[in-house]
This record gives C-alpha cells, sequence and structure tokens, in this order.
C-alpha cells in the first residue's frame, strides 16, 4: 500500500474475533470500534545466541556465506527491501502498534496449530521474520524446547512477547539466514515470505538449515489478497490520471507454491488456503492498518503518493462495489499455508511402479454379493 496516506482518522482497538461457523460473516461494529473479521474456514532480548550454530562468515559477508544458489544472484529484485524494514520500524514505533497486530496474531495461532498437529517434540526450532513472536506464544515447551528467532528489524525484536520456551533473538535478513546446514528440527514462518525477492532461494535456506527430517511450516500472503483495494485503486487512477500504477505489491499465487517446495528439496508436500475477510469503515481505515501492520507497498515502481482526488475516487468505488448495507468494506486475505519435510530413509515412500497386487478395477466387485450370499 502507499505510505502517504494522511494521519489516522480514526482512533480504535483492534481485536481479532473468530467466527465459529464456517462462511458465515460477523455483523458490522461502528467505526468508533475495531474491525470486523471473518474467517471463511476453520521476554526477550536482542541478540543473544549460541555461537556454534551461526556461520560467523556470514555475519561478515552475507552474500559469498553460501553457495551461489543461495546469493541472491540472478533473482529479480522487486521489493526494496532496506524500505522495507524502514516500515516495520516505524510500525514497531508507534505506541498503539499492538492494535494492529490482529491479522498475525490470527495467523500465527493457525501455524501454531499445525505445529501441534505433528506428534513429536522438537528440540530446536527457527522461526524465520517472527514479527513480534506471534507463533512463539502460541506454543508450548512441551512441543518446542528451544527457539531461535529472526527479523530484519531490530526495533520489532525489541518488542518481542514473552512466552515459555527459551529463546534467543538474531538480527537476520529472511533471504540470508546465518545458519549452519542441518540446524533444526522444525523451521516456521508466518506472514513474512512474501516480501522477499528470492523466495525459490529464501526456501532452499530454510530446507538447507533443517535436519533431516526437519520440518518447515509456513504461512504467506496468496494472489488473491485484497484483489477489492487493488482493483478499486486501478479503476479511480485510470478515470482521474488517465492510466494506473501497482500500489498493492504482487504476491505468490497457490499454484506456484507445491513447485517451489519441491525444487527446494522438500517432500511430502501440503498446501492449504484460508481467505480472511476483515470488515473496515472504509478505504482509508484499511489503509491505515495496512501501514500500522508494516504491510505498506515496497515495491521499487511504486508510486510515492496518492493524489487525494484519486483517493476519494476510490473509496466511492470501493463502497459500490463491495460495500456492504451497514456501511462497511471487506478486505480480503488469502493465506497459504505450506508443510514440507527434509527427506529422510526413514521417512514413508511411494511403492515402485508395477508393484501392485490388485487392480482397480477389482474394487467395483468388493460391494457385490457373492453366490454364496444368494438366497
Amino acid at each position: 500500500m502507499n505510505g502517504a496516506v494522511g494521519n489516522r482518522l480514526l482512533c480504535r482497538v483492534c481485536v481479532c474475533k473468530q467466527v465459529p461457523q464456517i462462511g458465515s460473516l460477523r455483523s458490522f461494529i461502528p467505526r468508533q470500534q475495531q474491525p470486523v473479521i471473518a474467517f471463511y474456514r476453520r521476554n526477550v532480548t536482542a541478540a543473544p545466541s549460541d555461537s556454534r550454530l551461526i556461520t560467523s562468515k556470514h555475519q561478515s559477508n552475507p552474500r559469498t556465506a553460501y553457495p551461489r544458489w543461495m546469493s541472491g544472484r540472478g533473482a529479480m529484485n522487486i521489493f526494496d527491501r532496506t524500505m522495507k524494514r524502514k516500515q516495520k520500524k516505524w510500525a514497531a514505533s508507534l505506541q498503539d502498534s499492538s492494535k494492529y497486530d490482529y491479522l498475525r496474531d490470527e495467523v500465527g495461532s493457525r501455524v501454531a496449530d499445525r505445529v501441534y498437529d505433528i506428534a513429536r517434540t522438537f528440540p530446536l526450532a527457527l522461526d524465520v521474520g517472527c514479527g513480534k513472536s506471534h507463533i512463539a506464544e502460541h506454543l508450548s515447551k512441551d512441543v518446542v524446547e528451544r527457539l531461535f528467532l529472526t527479523d530484519i528489524s531490530e526495533a520489532t525484536l525489541k518488542q518481542m512477547r514473552s512466552c515459555e520456551i527459551p529463546t534467543h533473538c538474531v538480527l537476520a535478513d529472511e533471504e540470508f539466514l546465518p545458519f549452519k546446514e542441518n540446524t533444526f528440527d522444525l523451521v516456521v514462518s508466518s506472514l513474512s515470505l512474501h516480501w522477499t525477492n528470492d523466495l525459490p532461494g529464501a526456501l532452499r535456506q530454510i530446507h538447507h538449515v533443517l535436519k533431516p527430517d526437519g520440518v518447515f511450516i509456513g504461512a504467506m500472503v496468496g494472489g488473491e489478497t485484497l484483489y477489492e483495494l487493488r482493483c478499486s485503486l486501478q479503476l479511480a487512477e485510470t478515470e482521474r490520471e488517465g492510466g494506473f500504477s501497482p500500489h498493492v505489491s504482487p504476491y505468490t499465487a497457490v499454484t506456484d507454491i507445491g513447485n517451489l517446495l519441491g525444487q527446494a528439496g522438500f517432500n511430502m508436500l501440503t498446501v492449504d488456503i484460508d481467505d480472511i475477510q476483515v470488515g473496515y469503515p472504509g478505504i482509508t481505515e484499511l489503509m491505515t492498518d495496512l501501514q500500522g501492520m508494516g504491510e505498506s507497498n515496497c515495491a521499487w515502481n511504486r508510486r510515492s503518493l496518492l493524489h487525494r482526488d484519486t483517493i476519494l475516487a476510490a473509496a466511492a468505488i470501493y463502497t459500490e462495489m463491495y460495500g456492504s448495507e451497514d456501511g462497511s468494506v471487506p478486505a480480503t486475505f488469502e493465506i497459504l499455508y505450506m508443510i514440507g519435510w527434509k527427506p529422510h530413509k526413514s521417512q514413508a515412500k511411494p511403492a515402485k511402479r508395477g508393484s501392485a497386487t490388485a487392480s482397480f478395477g477389482d474394487l467395483s466387485k468388493i460391494s457385490q454379493p457373492t453366490n454364496t450370499d444368494k438366497p
């Protein structure tokens, strides 16, 4: 989103409230209160870490610490990572920054649920792009015994929430993880990887630091996210300025996630989608909340300003095309969840082709009565 929207027009506390019924939409809450969220489907200090787990060479020069496939060369440079770091620092500096954590808290809890689905204890885990530890607060030390937290923003790391798991914070870029090979039993990530320029390389690095039979569980924003806002801005800018430029960052399509995980070396893949719809009083409140989340657009080809007339036109289009009867406007966040395992000889493998002992044609005869069953 554009970073030059005016000062916040609304003071409220954003609280995430899950709707138990699948596909239901909670009624709109008045403007002076919080945005509405509907779901379709169901104390740490900065940096002392175990030096044995971190590559010192990477700390001095991250671009030479890994092989060429991990260096980011050849990747399309879409996002300004320095700008993203500044955006997250600004968001963390807000006195009421916790009001904007409702989406990250909910997605973090859903990632934690997927960790609990795996019946094992992880001695050492890593959270890539941890934010304020939105996943760790939902985990227990019975599942994860020790946790490393990384983020590109030092200001965000200093606002880590307390949890019962022993944790260590490391200031690190998602594209250049400063850890040795075969280090972690579990790697998790929530709403961070969609800002990387080299997503295939980032996934390969995660695979690199995992131990054999280790698992990666991640969540990232999908390609259909904020389609209402994107359409409204494009129509308004075309009408008022004779053309449009991107104001919503490009995201990864769900059809590409499986291929990216497979190319990174993961197997036994699982990919699923959650659509989270949030109701806002208007487009200005939506854009302000995105700024407070640190999710403003940081693409290199972004425009630095939106004209006032364009914003007013976009607000009218948004309300006309997507508005509810009560005056609220929805914003849809498509969340992609992915699970991948690092190969190990103990993992189950498919049988060899042609080794079957029964034919699919014989399955239709199972329910049919035999001659001995007839009277």
